[in-house]
């Protein structure tokens, strides 16, 4: 019955961390972005994952939550938190047509 108690304890604090440990995952596919925009929580973060063929460099356009990921090879991923209220604007360096809006919301 204890081991049964611990097992649940377990299970309902892992879940309830997860859900404060949001973490969205965002996919580079034919040259463009898997959405065009998203909402987070200031303080989440996007994985930006590199399923494409190709090299992406993405990056923040946008003051406040400034990031460059540098050159990110097919197969790699990132995650970029996001610490600042507000959009975003995120774009591919390589590729000029890649644009994301994050909304960063407190």
């Amino acid at each position: 019955m204890r081991q049964l108690i611990a097992v649940t304890f377990a299970l309902v604090a892992g879940f309830s961390a997860a859900a404060f440990a949001a973490t969205q995952v965002i996919y580079q596919r034919g040259r463009a972005f898997s959405a065009e925009s998203v909402s987070i929580k200031k303080g989440d973060a996007l994985t930006f994952s590199n399923d494409d063929t190709v090299p992406h460099n993405i990056m923040s356009v946008s003051k406040g939550n400034e990031f460059n990921l540098g050159s990110q090879g097919p197969g790699m991923s990132t995650n970029v938190t996001f610490t600042e209220s507000g959009e975003v604007q995120v774009v591919c360096a390589i590729h000029p047509r890649m644009k994301l809006t994050v909304k960063v919301e407190d």
